[in-house]
């Protein structure tokens, strides 16, 4: 099973170099893939495509673009880009979002998202597989008067979501590759996401979904301060309904609560939870929390693992 990282280098002078730097050591520690996140700093796709091109080997991927605030065109278009850049090493993360930062950042309403996902999922398929599109939606339209197609890109793109409610699981199951669920732990997996993506997949003639768990975790001896220190900067997501859910599913009641934190037994013995749970694949984040000498720890545990 593949095991990745997700890496953040916001805090460097010049991003781009520091994360290459450190997608390199995590290649040369085993992991097998690197993950960026999307907010309003760099872009995760061009990100990907710099990466993959400068470490030759390693899958990258973006975990996760919002479909509010884009069209399905232009996504292609930078998907098709890092595919082709990669040579067929991206994969797509979309997510459905957030009602405050969606309204607060671009000034539209969150509203429908669901059938926003829907129809995204839709018409970027075609343009991914095909090159073309010619869709009208309720929400959306997408047509090609031109080819869309990237050569180099030919295969498609791995189109992956950040579901974890019934519906957009069940959206997930019918048109995507898999999932990417965030602070969702083994229980909440195994008992409730796995269950309901299979079952939609199956429904819809589907391969078996993809489950790409990322866990907020590391590798540490000074557990109680990396646990403060987390549970801090975790907190942040427990204002969202799609959290704080998969959070009590998980058993837990804060979002620290289904953090990943001590030392090699206890890491690797999770890892085999979440596998047992239905994942398929699991990203580590929150490696650097510790500081360097622990994340490096972390990291050469997880490729002895992907091993």
């Amino acid at each position: 099973m593949s095991i990745g990282v997700a890496l953040n280098a916001s805090d460097a002078a010049n991003q781009v170099d520091a994360t290459v730097v450190l997608a390199r050591e995590a290649a040369e520690a085993g992991l097998r893939s690197a993950w960026f996140g999307q907010t309003f700093g760099a872009d995760s796709p061009q990100l990907a495509a710099l990466v993959g091109r400068e470490v030759p080997g390693l899958h990258v991927g973006t975990s996760a673009i919002p479909v509010f605030g884009r069209h399905p065109l232009l996504v292609s278009s930078q998907a098709q880009t890092a595919q082709a850049a990669t040579h067929g090493r991206y994969h797509l993360g979309l997510a459905l979002g957030t009602k405050l930062l969606t309204e607060t950042a671009f000034g539209v309403p969150f509203e429908r998202p669901v059938r926003r996902l829907r129809e995204f999922l839709t018409a970027l398929r075609q343009l991914t597989e095909t090159g073309s599109a010619d869709f009208h939606g309720e929400l959306l339209t997408a047509t090609t008067p031109i080819p869309a197609r990237v050569p180099g890109a030919e295969g498609g793109v791995p189109l992956l979501v950040a579901a974890m409610g019934p519906q957009a699981l069940r959206v997930s199951g019918e048109l995507a590759d898999g999932i990417l669920p965030y602070l969702a732990g083994p229980r909440a997996l195994s008992e409730h996401i796995v269950p309901a993506l299979t079952a939609a997949a199956e429904a819809a003639g589907r391969p078996a979904p993809r489950v790409v768990a990322l866990v907020y975790g590391v590798v540490t001896d000074d557990v109680d301060t990396v646990r403060e220190k987390a549970a801090e900067q975790l907190a942040f997501y427990e204002q969202f309904p799609s959290y704080a859910r998969a959070i009590e599913l998980s058993g837990g009641q804060h979002a620290i609560d289904v953090a990943v934190i001590g030392d090699e037994r206890v890491v690797a013995a999770e890892v085999q939870r979440y596998r047992d749970a239905g994942a398929t694949e699991v990203v580590f984040s929150g490696t650097d929390i510790a500081g360097e000498a622990d994340r490096r720890r972390t990291w050469a545990l997880l490729g002895e693992l992907a091993n």
